[in-house]
């Protein structure tokens, strides 16, 4: 019973991240929290799944290597889009401009 709630928790986790993600677009900066939102469902659901199977846990591990990455590469972005435009509005940044 337990397991089976834990399921539908990061599932409604995931969801709510996904709504947050399509929702609030226009800051940077909500957009990549509500991404590590998801990814940390994500992690709880693979780790959910792999203990069910009785599974070795080290791809878990690469994929918090991989959202580790993510999550630095996003922050790197951020900082280059606010030293270059002064905010993370969308709306003031415009890939045609040089």
């Amino acid at each position: 019973m337990v397991m089976n709630m834990s399921w539908v928790v990061l599932i409604l986790v995931f969801l709510m991240g996904a709504w947050t993600f399509c929702s609030k677009r226009k800051h940077l900066l909500s957009m990549l929290l509500s991404l590590e939102f998801i990814v940390l469902s994500l992690f709880g659901l693979l780790y959910l799944y792999l203990n069910f199977f009785d599974y070795e846990l080290y791809f878990s591990m690469v994929f918090l290597t991989f959202s580790v990455c993510e999550g630095a590469l996003g922050l790197s972005v951020l900082v280059s889009m606010i030293r270059t435009h002064g905010n993370d509005f969308f709306q003031t940044f415009s890939v045609l401009q040089c």
